[in-house]
């Protein structure tokens, strides 16, 4: 089966918003073994989505729209189906009684325009929209099916996951198993990672791998198929030996976790609390850590320690190393480190020092940064670091790799016992 995805919103061709669904979709679709060779963005005209759905039907025999679907005249991608199929369109009571109910339970009132949400193409299957309004649709003619789902993705991905998904499975008449996991790597960039493991990839068959590159980590998704699960288990399991064989220093995790979210599950699971000194960062190491579940237990505190008269006064930062060595330095960090974790009575400590722009800072280049990180009764190690991007990338890099060394010094000290 190939597929085409067409997003449908003119907000989405003014850049106000971003076209997250083609992604999520894609994704799902790869995992049933559905091609997926287009995606196509139309904005809100009747005449130019009905010229996309013609070019998609000539190449595709799955056509998935998102978009459209809302109370407003320029939500038309129904309507416009509608008309270019000689299909008629109808209420479906149950999906305006849900809409009705929504608005009950919201304590708004419901305009006449939401009924329209309500109206579903003729013949088609509806798609229950548990976490909104408008429901979804699938429509199966001789030669296409057309799937159509809301705009939000809040809306979109749980319809699709708990619908549209089994309903294409069933579609595909397909016995097979289809498994999937995500490795997750920081500290090696795509291209590397793909010449590293580029034989790999180019012999793929069962399991596909496909990586993917995004907020400065690199993932891997293996996907296998089999008539047995246990087997496509095995065969997963023996594609991820074969490539953390070769890349496995930058591993770091599975699936949807983050870097921190692997910082605090470690941290927790080795009892051990940490206190931060933030200067380049500004307390977004501190924010991150606070958004994770369980980070109570493990986070003492910390100092946003932006200028020099809180990193001697506060911190006790050495008037002589900031005379000589300057608050961007490996010497800076590594006192900054130290004395937060005495200071809070924490078993590590970290810190962040450098600069971020938009002007360089004592000599050193924007992007200079130093990340110092005290273990108690270990050494203490200071990392230096050059990076590019803007100010924010910078900040919001230093903060990840904070947690890769963090993981990498803790996993490393683990196995040396």
């Amino acid at each position: 089966m190939n597929a085409e995805i067409i997003a449908v919103g003119s907000e989405l061709l003014l850049g106000q918003i971003v076209n997250t669904n083609a992604r999520f979709i894609s994704q799902q679709l790869a995992e049933l073994g559905i091609n997926v060779y287009y995606h196509t963005v139309v904005g809100d005209n009747p005449q130019r989505l009905k010229d996309a759905i013609e070019i998609a039907e000539s190449r595709s025999n799955l056509i998935i729209f998102t978009g459209g679907l809302g109370p407003t005249k320029d939500d038309l991608t129904k309507e416009t189906i509608a008309r270019h199929l000689n299909k008629q369109l109808i209420m479906d009571e149950q999906a305006l009684k849900q809409i009705e109910l929504y608005f009950e339970r919201s304590n708004r009132i419901m305009t006449e325009n939401n009924k329209k949400q309500a109206i579903i193409l003729e013949d088609s299957q509806v798609l229950p929209n548990e976490h909104g309004m408008a429901p979804g649709m699938l429509l199966d003619t001789d030669n296409h099916l057309y799937m159509l789902l809301p705009g939000p993705p809040k809306e979109m991905e749980p319809m699709f996951l708990k619908y549209g998904y089994s309903i294409l499975r069933t579609k595909l008449h397909d016995e097979d198993v289809i498994v999937s996991r995500v490795l997750r790597f920081f500290g090696i960039g795509e291209a590397m990672l793909e010449t590293e493991i580029e034989d790999l990839i180019d012999s793929q068959s069962n399991p596909t791998i496909a990586p993917l590159a995004s907020d400065g980590e690199v993932t891997l998704r293996l996907t296998a198929k089999h008539n047995q699960k246990e087997t496509a288990l095995q065969l997963l399991d023996e594609t991820e030996e074969a490539i953390l064989s070769r890349v496995g220093h930058y591993f770091y995790g599975y699936d949807d976790t983050s870097l921190m979210n692997e910082t605090v599950k470690l941290l927790n699971d080795k009892a051990l609390t940490i206190s931060c000194a933030e200067s380049l960062t500004g307390g977004m190491f501190q924010q991150e850590i606070t958004s994770i579940p369980g980070a109570s237990a493990i986070l003492k505190g910390g100092v946003v320690c932006y200028t020099n008269e809180v990193k001697t006064n506060v911190l006790n930062i050495s008037k002589k190393t900031i005379e000589e060595e300057g608050v961007v330095s490996a010497q800076c960090a590594l006192e900054l480190a130290e004395n937060v974790s005495k200071m809070m009575n924490a078993d590590i400590g970290i810190s962040f020092t450098g600069v971020a722009g938009p002007d360089q800072l004592e000599g050193k280049t924007i992007g200079t940064v130093y990340i110092g990180i005290f273990i108690n009764g270990q050494p203490i190690h200071v990392e230096e670091l050059n990076f590019g991007g803007t100010r924010e990338s910078i900040r919001a890099r230093s903060v990840k790799y904070g947690c890769y060394l963090l993981i990498k010094s803790l996993k490393r000290n683990q196995s040396a016992k």
